[in-house]
This record gives C-alpha cells, sequence and structure tokens, in this order.
C-alpha cells in the first residue's frame, strides 16, 4: 500500500475499540517456541465464522488474534474468548500452547522461521541483526475518534500515561535465559527498529503529514504500516492505536487495560471537545517515564507534568483510576476499570514470571508453564 496524500483520517462516528492480541506459540514438551503458526491457520481457518479474526506476523512462531469493530470492552472480550475458543483446541491438536508474554525466556532467535511475504523479508533485510532479534509479543488497542483534528493532541496527552499502562502489562523480564533487570525488555528492544518506538509529537495532522511524506519520499517507509509507534494514527481505520502494552496471559487483565485505554481516550477527547488545551510533558520527560517504566514496573516513580513533579506510578494510578470512574460508566465499562487496581495487589506478570523462576530454582520451562497456565485459567 503506497501512502495517498493528503492523508484521510476515516472518522468514527462514535468511540469503538479493537484489540490485537499477539501469542507465541510452544511446544508443549519442550516450551520453546514451535514455527507451526502456517499448520495452526490451516487447522482453524475452516473453524472460524470469520478467518479474519486470526492474523499472520513476522515469524512463524506468532498469532494475532483480533477483533471487530466493538461498541464495548464487554463485546471485545466476548468477541476474543469466541476466536480463542476455536483456536486453542486447534493448537491442542498440534501440540502446541499460545503463550501470552511479552518476550519468550529462553528462545534463541536464531532457530525462528519468517514468515513468507514481501514486506517482512524487506523489514529484514533493512534492519538485520536487530530484525532479527524481535521474539516480542504486545497487545494493541484501537479507539475511534470523531474527528482528524484531534488525533494529534490526544495522541500528544497519552503519552502522559504511557508509564502506567507499560508498568501495569510489564511481562517480559527474561532473554535468551537471563533476567534482565527490566519489568518490560520487550519495549526497550522494539525501539531499536528505525520506526518504532515513541511516536514524534505534532501540533496538527497536517504536521504530521508533513512528516510521512518525508519518509516516504526518502525511503525510510513504504506504507503507514511501516510506521511502528507505540502509539500511533491509524488512519484507514478512524483510530488511534494504542501498541504500550507488552503481551498478556490473563483475559481479565486485557479487559482491565483496554478499559483503562478507552476510557484515557475519551477522556481526553471529550476535554478538547469541551475547549480544553490538552496536558503534555516535554520529549525528554516522556522518554525517561518510559525507561523508569520499563526498567522498575509497578516500582517505578513518574515524572508527572512538565513542572517535574514526581510520584510513584501505583499512587498515581490510584488517582487516575477515581477520576475515569465516570467516563466509565458512561462506556460501561466500570468493573474492568476497576479490577485495574488488582493488578498492584496480585503482582504484574513480571512479578508472577520471576516468582515463578525463584520458587523453581530458575526453572524457566516453569516459567512459560506458568504464563500458559494464565490464559487457560482466565478462560
Amino acid at each position: 500500500m503506497r501512502i495517498d496524500f493528503p492523508i484521510a483520517f476515516q472518522a468514527s462516528a462514535a468511540p469503538t475499540i479493537g484489540v490485537e492480541w499477539e501469542f507465541a506459540l510452544v511446544d508443549r514438551e519442550t516450551r520453546d517456541l514451535s514455527n507451526t503458526a502456517a499448520d495452526l491457520f490451516a487447522a482453524v481457518t475452516p473453524e472460524l465464522v470469520d478467518p479474519s479474526r486470526l492474523h499472520k506476523e513476522l515469524l512463524r512462531n506468532t498469532v494475532e488474534v483480533v477483533t471487530g469493530i466493538c461498541t464495548s470492552v464487554a463485546e471485545a472480550v466476548a468477541d476474543l474468548r469466541e476466536t480463542l475458543g476455536v483456536v486453542i483446541p486447534a493448537a491442542d491438536s498440534l501440540g502446541v500452547d499460545l503463550l501470552g508474554s511479552g518476550t519468550h525466556p529462553f528462545a534463541r532467535w536464531s532457530a525462528q522461521q519468517l514468515t513468507e511475504g514481501a514486506r517482512y523479508e524487506e523489514l529484514i533485510n533493512r534492519t538485520q541483526w536487530w530484525g532479527r532479534q524481535m521474539l516480542i509479543w504486545g497487545v494493541h488497542v484501537h479507539v475511534g475518534l470523531p474527528s482528524q483534528e484531534r488525533v494529534m493532541p490526544i495522541m500528544s496527552s497519552l503519552l502522559d500515561t504511557y508509564p502506567h499502562l507499560l508498568a501495569l502489562s510489564a511481562s517480559s523480564p527474561v532473554w535468551a535465559g537471563l533476567d534482565t533487570g527490566y519489568a518490560s525488555n520487550r519495549s526497550q528492544m522494539f525501539q531499536q527498529l528505525p520506526t518504532a518506538g515513541l511516536p514524534f509529537t505534532f501540533e496538527t495532522w497536517e504536521e504530521f503529514e508533513a512528516c510521512i511524506g518525508d519518509q516516504a519520499t526518502t525511503g525510510v517507509i513504504d506504507s503507514m504500516s511501516d510506521v511502528r509507534w507505540d502509539i500511533r494514527p491509524a488512519p484507514h481505520l478512524g483510530t488511534i492505536e494504542n501498541r504500550v502494552c507488552d503481551g498478556m496471559s490473563d483475559i481479565t487483565e486485557l479487559a482491565a487495560l483496554t478499559a483503562l485505554i478507552h476510557c484515557l481516550v475519551v477522556d481526553l477527547d471529550t476535554r478538547l471537545a469541551a475547549g480544553e488545551t490538552l496536558p503534555t510533558m516535554p520529549p525528554w520527560h516522556v522518554q525517561e517515564n518510559k525507561w523508569r517504566a520499563a526498567r522498575y514496573g509497578l516500582d517505578a516513580i513518574v515524572i508527572l507534568d512538565d513542572s517535574s513533579r514526581e510520584r510513584l506510578v501505583t499512587d498515581d494510578l490510584d488517582d487516575l483510576l477515581e477520576r475515569l470512574t465516570p467516563v466509565a460508566r458512561r462506556l460501561e465499562c466500570e468493573a474492568e476499570l476497576r479490577s485495574v487496581a488488582d493488578i498492584p495487589r496480585n503482582g504484574a506478570s513480571y512479578q508472577r514470571q520471576r516468582q515463578v523462576a525463584a520458587a523453581s530454582g530458575g526453572d524457566l520451562v516453569a516459567v512459560v508453564d506458568s504464563v500458559v497456565a494464565e490464559l487457560r485459567a482466565s478462560l
């Protein structure tokens, strides 16, 4: 898909949502990654009412379960459950399990196979060693917006709550057999790709178009899908796509973070429509907050605003959830939003993985077992 200018944002009449949930495939016996996505697709496609609910990704060890256009968090979760109700039995028949985590704790990148396709081949040809290292999985949440003019202010202001989302979802502490010391090693790996990482911030849609035009002209990108920012507009869908979160192993936690993202976007859109100037932070604060959340997870002390005030992320989260509760009532996701607070109480995925590793004497197969079991139990 080539980029046509100007870039038209296909506005959404309602704040609809869509979720993309990436999974690694792991062998039932060895718990290593399994390059069997093509076999799983062959087994699943005849059984799915809508085959578009399952996507291929860069590597043959990965599948992505996606929803349709949904009006509520509950509808999105039901959509995911329906698809997984077909995918998981098919995976069982192949002797593989779905792993919902930001990274695999011990897999070797050199053993992974590339999915066929010119776009994927070009990505690896361009990025080389870093591209081949991308054994990472995440969760992406789309929220519809009613106007092209609102996209950039909302996207910039969403960066203020970047560390909250990353700390809550962090699930990638172990890489190539070693604990990295990070809660989210995935976020640090992914930003090594030339068009990934934190987005640039723009005052207007026209500035965004100029950036994309420059990148297309100079061969940095061929299409909008090559823009892999952590938060990005999806003009053809009329959404902002939030790609901050690590992979998740629990559908209840996924529902909670989907509700949080939905409420954040709708709250900002409502305030902007009322004439408010949305808060933003300097890019150096945004960048530091991303690193702190990746490094320390729920123990991160984050920067709150352009006056450099700081606070423990979980303390700030409590106030954020309280402030968003009226929005959640309007969107009919109050229960899901309130369950966000259960994540710090129960331990985020990176903390649970470390607990299993410590209890098993560092057995990383046991870590994979625990993550796989969490998905099955939550469903």
